[in-house]
């Protein structure tokens, strides 16, 4: 039997906070594969003395990459914290004060 549907719709916060969880696992799904697959590289696998020219072609194409991956990964993470600004004009969030 399927799951039942939401009855009603999701609000832009719980849109947005849906969508930074997609690209933040993708991001760090593709991070950690790369990651991994240059240790075995290194660990693993026999190397020749010198290194070929593929290999270096390979090294030199990886490294922005991961550079790449980890900044937007970051910068992804980073931006979660950002809220949308309240509809009712105030820069002020509302506060309860409740006796603890």
């Amino acid at each position: 039997m399927p799951a039942p549907r939401r009855p009603e719709r999701m609000t832009s916060g719980e849109i947005k906070a849906r969508l930074v969880l997609v690209v933040a696992l993708g991001l760090t799904v593709s991070f950690v594969v790369t990651i991994l697959s240059l240790i075995y590289g290194l660990l693993f696998v026999t190397q020749p003395l010198d290194q070929a020219p593929n290999d270096a072609a390979a090294w030199e194409l990886l490294t922005p990459m991961v550079l790449f991956l980890t900044g937007a990964l970051s910068g992804v993470l980073a931006s979660n914290g950002l809220k949308d600004k309240p509809k009712g004009g105030t820069d002020v969030p509302d506060t309860d004060t409740e006796d603890m």
